[in-house]
């Protein structure tokens, strides 16, 4: 007996995380709540992106004697997956040039606020 939610739960927790991630990034204005909105935005892409190339009864591409060469559907098309390695390594070396950009603008003002350092920089 699946239902709704079941059958798509991993889909609603991506939507939920997007949503989350954006409202980060877009409505916080401490700019550390911001990288920390896009890092959940970008989780929820990556994990969006793997639920699609998920298969049914799929198996591994390697060539397997006791499947017939003809079956191409029932492996996995690696490819989505090899696509979100990178995409992870660049996430992570996005984070960590964001942070250290924050670093020196806490230096030069202070603060982390958005609107603390727009009036700073506005003087």
């Amino acid at each position: 007996m699946n239902g709704f939610f079941e059958d798509y739960s991993a889909y609603i927790m991506c939507f939920l995380l997007l949503t989350v991630g954006l409202y980060g990034m877009l409505l916080k204005r401490n700019y550390v709540k911001k990288v920390i909105g896009m890092t959940i935005f970008q989780a929820a892409i990556i994990l969006f992106f793997i639920l699609t190339a998920y298969k049914e009864g799929g198996t591994v591409p390697v060539k397997d004697p006791t499947l017939p060469l003809d079956q191409a559907d029932a492996y996995i098309n690696p490819l989505p997956h090899a696509l979100m390695l990178t995409a992870i390594v660049v996430g992570v070396a996005t984070v960590g040039v964001a942070l250290s950009l924050l670093i020196r603008v806490y230096g030069a003002y202070g603060s982390l606020d958005e609107d603390k350092i727009q009036q700073e920089a506005s003087k």
